[in-house]
């Protein structure tokens, strides 16, 4: 009979401790150690083992090493393609996290579903088969290259796997996996590494692609041991609010790309819909002009974004004046405010000041400063900027207006959407070539020229 032994495992970050503890050692978490019972038994039974001869590996030298470049499989989601860094990597580990009901088990049906002679094997232990193929057909696509297994277990899903042969896996979810090495529930830290080591031996011995659905915590971190995501080589992100109709897929790690992409999709009644100008729905279509709306351009990776900032400013009702961000860091508000204050003259100490960035977007890039004190500016002198302009610089502390990266992408973009004039820093404007451009080109050092010229 095996041997059984009982751990006790830090439900933050995985840590493993002989006896209970009430502060973890390795994160500094209180109360987070629970008991959990590991079995020892035979290192090999229900694990994934490759087909042919075992052999010990031996150390080699790395000009020894023969690599082969493997052609990335593309599927037809444009977006899905650019997040990943160019498609999916041969033998790639992707885990995809996300809040309940975001649509993580929808858009892995749509892409295990829209890869014709591409044998997926979609391993679901949260669905019944009837209720994924109710799914599938809502979806409107049934391609007979995907197969559906209702299982939790690794032993018989590794079964089925040396039958099938399957090019591509998808479980959904990790959580919900067991395997009989350790006799600790499903979704423990135990069981979640465990399956996750399974599976990535898979991966990396057969060079199937393996995707993962994960759970997260309350805090919007993924549930289970952080050396989950460390295992992985891809960790994707799916945000936006269930009630509104917009998702943003975000990269959080790649081993194989940028980390700064991101594909934006929108919710419908068939499935996922891809959004490929996501400018056109970040800006609003307004009848009439308002104060306290101006547009930034940004860049998400390697993709240019023109986003719709909005202020409202108005007398504290109140002692003490809010400051309220929604998709914009406070503190870096807060400090535009002292800016705007100090070097501007505007008497914003006793101002309410809201600040929301459209569509959802949370945006860390300092090129939309300029927008950002434009906006404010408008709704606290109740003048509106002109629809037409839109603006690409960081502000400084001095009120100098900085210079940005890959101004020439932020132009052509501003051109496309069809705005007339861009306000950048006057250090972004030495050597540029503006007669490329059909958009007027405007640059400035300080923040006095630019409202000189936009509240007149």
């Amino acid at each position: 009979m095996a041997k059984l032994k009982t751990s006790y495992f830090c439900q933050n970050c995985g840590y493993q401790a002989p006896k209970w503890l009430g502060r973890c050692p390795s994160c500094g978490e209180w109360n987070t150690f629970v008991e959990e019972v590991v079995q020892k038994s035979e290192p090999e039974r229900g694990r994934w083992k490759p087909a042919g001869p075992a052999t010990s590996p031996r150390p080699r030298a790395i000009s020894e090493i023969k690599y082969q470049d493997q052609p990335r499989l593309l599927t037809p989601d444009a977006e899905l393609n650019r997040v990943l860094g160019g498609g999916i990597v041969p033998g790639s580990l992707v885990l995809i996290g996300g809040e309940p009901g975001i649509g993580k088990s929808t858009l892995m049906l749509q892409i295990a579903l829209s890869l014709p002679g591409t044998r997926v094997l979609y391993v679901s232990g949260e669905e019944s088969d009837q209720q994924i193929k109710m799914r599938a057909e809502r979806l409107g696509d049934t391609s007979s290259d995907c197969f559906i297994l209702t299982e939790t277990s690794t032993q018989t899903i590794f079964k089925q796997i040396e039958l099938f042969e399957p090019d591509m896996l998808v479980i959904d979810s990790i959580q919900t996996l067991q395997s009989g090495h350790i006799e600790s529930g499903a979704g423990s830290v135990s069981q979640v590494r465990e399956c996750t080591a399974e599976l990535m031996k898979f991966a990396k011995e057969s060079g199937t692609p393996v995707f993962m659905i994960g759970h997260i915590t309350k805090d919007g971190s993924l549930a289970g041991p952080k050396v989950l995501e460390h295992m992985v080589d891809t960790v994707l992100q799916f945000e936006g609010d269930r009630h509104m109709t917009y998702r943003i897929l975000r990269t959080t790690k790649n081993r194989f790309g940028s980390t700064s992409e991101l594909g934006i999709y929108e919710m419908n009644g068939t499935g996922l819909r891809q959004v490929s100008n996501p400018s056109e729905i970040l800006i609003s279509q307004r009848d009439e002009s308002l104060s306290g709306i101006t547009i930034g351009a940004t860049l998400e990776g390697n993709r240019p974004l023109l986003i719709e900032i909005q202020s409202l400013v108005s007398i504290a009702t109140y002692g003490t004046p809010q400051r309220s961000s929604t998709g914009f860091d406070a503190k870096r508000l807060n400090m535009l405010l002292a800016v705007l204050e100090k070097r501007g003259g505007f008497r914003l100490g006793a101002q309410d000041v809201f600040l929301n960035i459209a569509g959802g977007l949370k945006v860390e890039d300092p090129a939309i400063d300029l927008a950002v004190c434009a906006s404010i500016v408008s709704s606290y002198e109740d003048i509106p900027v002109p629809d037409s302009v839109c603006f690409a610089a960081e502000v400084g502390l001095g009120g100098e207006i900085r210079a940005v990266n890959r101004i020439e992408n932020r132009i052509a973009e501003a051109e496309k959407l069809g705005f007339r004039e861009i306000w950048i820093s006057r250090y972004n404007g030495k050597g540029l070539d503006t007669s490329q451009f059909g958009i007027t080109v405007r640059t400035a050092s300080k923040l006095d020229e630019v409202f000189a010229s936009l509240m007149r």
